[in-house]
């Protein structure tokens, strides 16, 4: 058999995407990432368990659920995230917390997952994109504000954006727009669509307040 036979021929579709649509389906694709499954790197091979590695066995608490990983004492919290855990919201652009892509909010507080040792969030709670709209599927406040508005371009960043909003707005319910700009001055948008994103986030601050939930 050749390998043109294994090979899956993908159409073009002529249906075209509005752009409310793409940054809807980005968001939903982050909310309905299924958490259930990651490979696990260190599994046994023929009978043979991989050395040392019930010691790098570790269980770590991520939107809600505690979750098994096989981490290396270097790793990353962000590596474990996507790599170990199958939770791709969380981007990595710079990898030396500067971008602010991979930002995440442990115990509530945002952090780069980039420069987060996965070891020392054992004890701790990780909440990422994946794990902010409500059970029933509801989109949370900002993410609801970021479709309302169509606030990013390539929404690359978009996710990290959100989280630094969520926790900021969690402290600072009705900022002013400089005050936003000053709470979310950990990202970088490479579009550099700030304007627009600062106005997609005011809107998901007024609906905070709205919402009896949030």
């Amino acid at each position: 058999m050749s390998d043109v036979d294994d090979v899956e021929i993908i159409k073009p579709t002529s249906k075209r995407i509005s752009r409310r649509n793409f940054i809807k389906g980005v968001i939903a694709g982050g909310v309905t990432v299924s958490s259930a499954s990651y490979l696990f790197r260190a599994s046994t091979l023929f009978g043979q368990s991989t050395p040392g590695a019930g010691d790098r066995l570790l269980t770590v608490n991520v939107n809600g659920q505690d979750r098994r990983a096989d981490v290396m004492k270097e790793e990353t919290l962000a590596w474990t995230l996507r790599h170990k855990l199958g939770l791709t919201g969380t981007k990595l652009g710079c990898d030396r917390a500067e971008c602010g892509s991979c930002t995440v909010l442990i115990d509530g507080v945002p952090h780069y997952a980039c420069s987060v040792l996965t070891h020392t969030v054992r004890d701790r709670k990780v909440l990422t994109i994946e794990g902010l709209a409500s059970p029933d599927g509801t989109l949370h406040p900002v993410q609801q504000g970021v479709i309302d508005e169509q606030g990013f371009q390539c929404a690359f960043c978009m996710p990290g954006f959100i989280m630094s909003a969520v926790a900021f707005l969690q402290t600072n319910p009705s900022p002013t727009r400089g005050d936003l700009a000053y709470g979310l001055s950990g990202n970088l948008c490479r579009c550099q669509d700030y304007d627009k994103i600062l106005t997609a986030l005011m809107r998901g601050a007024e609906n905070m307040r709205r919402s009896p939930n949030a």
